[in-house]
């Protein structure tokens, strides 16, 4: 069955490619804030549309000075800053690819990127010149401001993202930001209507939700303000401060921004925000709870996507807490479907399958991987890996990652769905689900804690029995184990292969 798309409106030309859309609104109104690079006490830089698109073109002339064709990739590295937005959009008006690199990282991950990319220029951030290579040719923007001339311009950002490494190496996603005419001005539109709006960066620019947002931020003339990096006070600070109206986040920093004191909420005023993207990670229901009684009640809405994939569902305020675990309907230019493992498609709801999806977002290939492409594609299907299920009104679920997926005594157990249960057991702060080899099982369900209180961490059989309360016997986590932290993605997804290999020889509490 083909599962209904939200209500959309179509503005193409607030998408069309052929229009370098900072120096359209830098023309239509040069004064207007583009992009406000705040740093508290280190001091604030601020570009009206006018300043930030002569400080594009320094980076662009940069580009061309240095004799690089066109297609080339151009890396940069350090926390958000004014530089690596300046620089991602001088590649679109060189028609080269822009290859952000984490700076996170170790030094051998990030060479790796920088090699595998094959960069043919790069810039780091002061303190970060060491993940890249000795050898990368360095890029300094040039002394003037002169209009580049847009013989070269790509018909869209171009950008090599590279994934979160979950199972691996990292694979560069070669994909265009804009996607097609119409698709991505569709989902503005229902996420932001038609007035610009200030959008607030939570969490790192070279992940694709956090960079994607504030790229089409300016398809809207809209302002852009940067957090060098996450600091949960000093984020309600620049909401307060500049009347943020949109932001786009994973559940971590959410939930380190629910948990500051009541005093601390008391200084600032957050009713500004009217769009709160929930993604890169599922948020719970105890964590949407949490949000929903500090921020504007309507300002939640989840989307699920990924680097190669785009946003291809989208879920509504008034269905937060009316679909619980459902990532929501299809986001305009999408179609989604599940197929079984015979390949063929799954057409009855309430029915698991892999998920499979198609749009002009999705993502050109894995750099220099073709073969990985192919394999996860299906006449024309592209997959991440994901198992999902739809309802009877079309709404959309993802039950987990098929590498994630636990299979005990010959039954299938979706980490997530018991992850969504122990976050709501008292002391639990955060938790993720793991199999763990087992002589008797085949896989064990293992639960790996972070206590609320981590003097007075929860016993194994109080969270067994909160477990056994709501979960089927074989759903129940066998054994538990208590960390400070769990490993994470620069995106905030959870290293689950981490703690598979950490806590397989046995660190565990039966």
């Amino acid at each position: 069955m083909a599962a209904r798309p939200l209500a959309m409106t179509t503005d193409v030309g607030s998408t069309d490619p052929a229009v370098d859309h900072l120096r359209h609104h830098a023309s239509l109104h040069p004064d207007r804030p583009a992009l406000i690079d705040d740093r508290g006490d280190a001091g604030v830089r601020s570009y009206s549309y006018a300043e930030f698109d002569a400080e594009v073109d320094r980076w662009a002339a940069a580009i061309l000075a240095s004799g690089v064709p066109a297609g080339s990739t151009v890396a940069w590295c350090g926390p958000n800053s004014a530089e690596s937005m300046a620089i991602t959009h001088a590649t679109r008006r060189t028609g080269t690819i822009a290859v952000p690199v984490p700076y996170k990282l170790t030094v051998d991950e990030a060479h790796y990127i920088v090699a595998n990319s094959e960069a043919a220029l790069g810039w780091a951030d002061r303190g970060y010149e060491g993940l890249l290579t000795a050898d990368l040719p360095r890029l300094e923007p040039a002394l003037s401001g002169t209009e580049v001339s847009l013989d070269r311009q790509a018909p869209q950002t171009s950008m090599l993202l590279y994934t979160s490494g979950t199972t691996g190496r990292p694979k560069g996603a070669l994909r265009h930001q804009a996607g097609a005419p119409g698709q991505f001005g569709a989902l503005l539109d229902l996420l932001w209507g038609d007035d610009p709006h200030v959008y607030l960066t939570t969490g790192p620019l070279y992940h694709s939700g956090p960079m994607g947002f504030a790229m089409r931020s300016w398809l809207r003339g809209s302002t852009v303000v940067l957090q060098h990096t996450f600091a949960a006070e000093d984020w309600l600070r620049l909401v307060d401060q500049y009347r943020v109206t949109t932001t786009f986040s994973a559940p971590t920093p959410v939930r380190r921004l629910v948990n500051l004191p009541a005093e601390v909420w008391a200084r600032y005023d957050v009713s500004s925000m009217r769009t709160m993207i929930a993604n890169a990670a599922p948020w719970t229901q105890a964590l949407k709870r949490a949000y929903l009684e500090r921020f504007p009640t309507d300002s939640l809405w989840e989307v699920y996507g990924s680097t190669e994939l785009s946003v291809s569902a989208v879920l509504a305020p008034a269905d937060q807490l009316r679909k619980p675990g459902s990532c929501g309907q299809l986001a305009p230019g999408v179609e989604m479907a599940l197929f079984d493992a015979d390949g063929v498609r799954i057409t009855e709801p309430h029915t698991e399958g892999d998920l499979y999806v198609r749009s002009a977002g999705v993502f050109e290939t894995y750099y220099r991987n073709d073969a990985e492409f192919e394999a996860n594609n299906h006449e024309g299907w592209q997959t991440v890996g994901d198992i999902a299920y739809f309802d009877e009104e079309d709404y959309w679920y993802i039950c987990d990652r098929r590498s994630d997926m636990v299979i005990t005594g010959g039954s299938n157990v979706y980490p997530a769905e018991v992850e969504a249960v122990l976050d709501e057991c008292p002391g639990v702060a955060e938790v993720a689900v793991i199999g763990l080899p087992d002589e008797e099982w085949g896989e064990a369900v293992h639960a790996v804690i972070v206590a609320a209180d981590p003097q007075r961490p929860p016993s194994f059989s109080t969270v067994q029995s909160f477990a056994r309360e709501r979960l089927a016997g074989y759903k129940t986590p066998k054994a538990m184990s208590i960390v400070e932290d769990l490993p994470r993605t620069g995106s905030g997804k959870v290293l689950k292969r981490e703690l598979r290999e950490r806590f397989s020889v046995g660190q565990s509490e039966a």
